[in-house]
């Protein structure tokens, strides 16, 4: 797919086929999130991916933003494994989490797949229920699956402040 035309059909899906994803669809996806940039390659991401019935009704403990997506992926980051900026001890690892859900949002569209960011999720219950270290965080959750006939995106979708409100040269006004 061409990307400009990716970007602006993308959507958050919120309506899904009950049928988990298959491995190859999956493997595309997560290839996606392997290849992102993160501070000085150090790739700090953790994904947990959840595929299956059992797996998905664990899942519904800790968000009640699942949507009824047959599959998601918990993107983490090892805080461990993290860049460091010397001048304040900020963690590029977050960040770098953020940039891999990132592309792995839209190597889902590019294979038909519907996602929708959700970051409305218990962390201490994903921790519990998914026995997650301490030292991996959770950042975003990917609901995914193929988009039922009736989903659509919401109203305010389309809808985009100026650029001039937002983006700024040589300084902020």
């Amino acid at each position: 797919m061409e990307f400009e035309k990716l970007i602006r059909e993308r959507y958050s899906v919120r309506s899904f086929q009950a049928e988990h994803l298959p491995k190859k669809v999956l493997d595309k996806i997560l290839a996606a999130g392997n290849l992102a940039p993160t501070g000085c390659n150090l790739q700090p991401q953790r994904i947990l991916v959840i595929n299956s019935d059992e797996g998905i009704e664990k899942l519904k403990g800790c968000t009640k933003c699942h949507f009824g997506a047959p599959t998601a992926l918990l993107v983490c980051h090892n805080k461990e494994e993290s860049w460091v900026r010397k001048y304040d001890g900020a963690l590029s690892s977050p960040v770098d989490a953020v940039i891999v859900a990132t592309h792995m949002m839209l190597a889902a569209q590019n294979e038909g797949v519907g996602c929708c960011w959700v970051m409305h999720f218990d962390p201490a219950a994903m921790r519990d229920t998914f026995a997650i270290p301490e030292k991996v965080e959770p950042v975003a959750l990917l609901v995914m699956g193929y988009p039922a006939s009736d989903a659509a995106p919401l109203a305010l979708h389309g809808q985009y402040r100026p650029m001039e409100e937002t983006v700024f040269y040589e300084g902020f006004i």
